[in-house]
């Protein structure tokens, strides 16, 4: 990768020894230390104290003592698919989750009590149902959302963020009707009648961003709703300061629109952009990236271009994930495509003919099956053993497809806390192979490098949780999903959430581990993630952040 130095944030004010009960450092020699001398943002000297004591002075450096005492630090958390932006803007919305609402008289009167609160024609938007945590175990109808308000948009986001239900004003606005077809990738759904139940999914999200904002046709779920651009700044504030909270110091940003651009320009230029990310644009931009030449990652310590984010099928929570053969739990739904194979293979062969990475939204065997089948055939067309061809989610792969990632080198990247929040609803999906949903153990098994992320807001971003649910494959109920072959370590978990996370964003040279030369980024924890009991990881308290040799966080007493 191409380091360029500008917008870059100051590196730290002085040299400093870091002492802990125990450093892991993590990278390929795995290795435990207890001191480590870091100066201008970078590791110089990691082993024991006299160790890093000596390499000071032979590099003439005064360095202030920083004594953790018996705290555990781990590399920063590299969380490599998230949505900071949308993140933050859901942090302003009205929470509907199972926490605050079980039923759907409870989400409208917690929409109703915010309309209250809100100027006049101002958007009401809920987000965090999932319609098998309600009592009702279905989705609220627009009729219901008539109740908030008949006057305004009143929005209310699924938890898997690939759409949700609007009411009347809505559809009317948008001049979507009982004869409106579906748009390409997308579902206006009806009820048993023809009419209109105010649901719609992923490409029909289009008209949630008006005449003027951002649209991204068939190539994903549109949630680039708009806001005046300083809302949006103290949205990605405030989304850092979770990051940071949970011990993240770097991101992939997986869905970059202009509207996420524009904002990490404005914040490198201000020299607010106190995590590190790297953008994959949606795959609708993928025209004006070969024009302006992007083609190949580039950028600096702080902001990059990684690659072309693309979307093969929906969501399993949303029950928008393509089973051409229907859902058990409703044999007449069946999800869908975002692009026809043909399609979906052209866009993959022409990114990766430019030398760029992909990284594709992929959940049921079908949907997994076109993203491997495509970029097999970029590969033949043109041999690179280090693409590192991303799936995104890859729900539920096929043994033999597996394999034939294994031999393509394409890198899963995974969220564990879907399953832990949503993972019984699953299983009544799509039955007895939901047991299966993020296979890790079955990906170790095959010699596949793993990476485990969050997809925030989607989940929140505590790496701790995601790293407990891989060796627990417990739901949040107690439920365990599958066999003991689908868990894995909480070693090779916290490699998942680091190093590996680093490989896949390209970042390796820099980031994922603790070692000399690298950035100074790391997180200090209360207790060490690989001595304690595996239902107690989540437990552990993130005390310290540092980015680049600074503290950005730190927990309160």
């Amino acid at each position: 990768m191409r380091k360029l130095t500008p917008f870059d944030r100051p590196a730290q004010t002085a040299p400093r020894i870091v002492t802990a009960k125990a450093i892991h450092t993590v990278g390929p020699d795995d290795a435990t230390a207890t001191a480590m001398l870091i100066d201008d943002g970078r590791i110089v000297a990691i082993g024991t104290l006299a160790e890093c004591e000596q390499a000071a002075t032979d590099a003439g450096l005064a360095a202030e003592r920083v004594d953790l005492g018996e705290r555990v630090v781990v590399p920063g958390f590299v969380d490599a698919h998230a949505h900071p932006l949308m993140y933050g803007q859901m942090m302003s919305w009205v929470d509907c989750g199972p926490e605050r609402a079980q039923s759907i008289p409870e989400i409208v009167a917690l929409l109703r009590a915010a309309a209250a609160e809100l100027p006049a024609g101002r958007p009401v938007r809920g987000y965090g149902y999932e319609h098998r945590n309600l009592v009702e175990q279905r989705h609220p109808t627009r009729f219901e959302l008539d109740e908030v308000a008949a006057d305004r948009e009143v929005y209310l986001m699924n938890a898997s963020g690939h759409g949700g239900v609007v009411n009347s004003h809505m559809l009317a606005l948008n001049g979507v009707d009982r004869d409106t077809p579906d748009p390409d990738g997308g579902t206006f759904f009806r009820d048993a009648d023809g009419e209109l139940t105010g649901e719609l999914s992923d490409a029909a999200c289009n008209i949630l961003t008006g005449v003027h904002g951002v649209k991204i046709g068939h190539h994903g779920p549109n949630f680039h709703l708009a806001d005046e651009p300083e809302e949006h700044l103290r949205q990605l504030d405030a989304a850092t300061q979770r990051f940071l909270a949970g011990g993240v110091t770097t991101i992939g940003d997986a869905q970059v629109s202009r509207r996420e651009l524009d904002m990490y320009l404005r914040l490198a230029e201000a020299g607010r952009l106190e995590l590190r990310v790297s953008m994959y644009l949606l795959s609708h931009l993928l025209d004006q990236a070969l024009e302006m030449g992007l083609v190949g990652q580039f950028g600096n310590a702080h902001l990059s271009f990684a690659g072309i984010k693309l979307y093969a099928d929906g969501t399993l929570g949303g029950w928008t994930a393509y089973f051409p053969d229907g859902y058990v739990g409703d044999p007449c739904r069946t999800g869908q495509l975002y692009h026809q194979p043909a399609e979906y293979t052209e866009l993959i062969r022409r990114a990766h003919a430019a030398g760029l990475q992909t990284a594709t939204h992929a959940q049921s065997p079908t949907a997994i099956e076109m993203v491997v089948s495509a970029i097999e055939q970029a590969l033949a067309d043109r041999p690179d053993p280090d693409a590192r061809h991303r799936i995104e989610h890859c729900g539920l792969p096929t043994p033999d497809q597996i394999r034939r990632m294994a031999a393509a080198g394409i890198r899963p990247v995974n969220q564990p806390q879907h399953y832990r929040n949503w993972g019984e609803g699953v299983e009544q999906a799509i039955g007895t192979p939901g047991e299966r949903f993020n296979p890790l153990g079955e990906f170790e098994a095959a010699g596949i490098p793993f990476t485990i992320s969050s997809d925030a807001p989607v989940a929140e971003p505590i790496p701790l949780e995601a790293i407990e649910t891989s060796v627990t494959r417990l739901t949040r109920r107690g439920h365990r999903l599958g066999s003991d072959a689908l868990r894995v370590t909480a070693r090779a978990a916290l490699r998942a959430h680091t190093w590996e996370g680093a490989v896949s964003l390209g970042r390796e040279d820099d980031l994922g581990s603790l070692e000399t030369g690298k950035l100074a980024d790391f997180a200090v924890l209360s207790d060490d993630p690989l001595e304690v009991a595996s239902d107690a990881i989540a437990s552990i308290r993130v005390e310290q952040t540092w980015v680049g040799g600074e503290r950005r966080f730190e927990a309160a007493p």
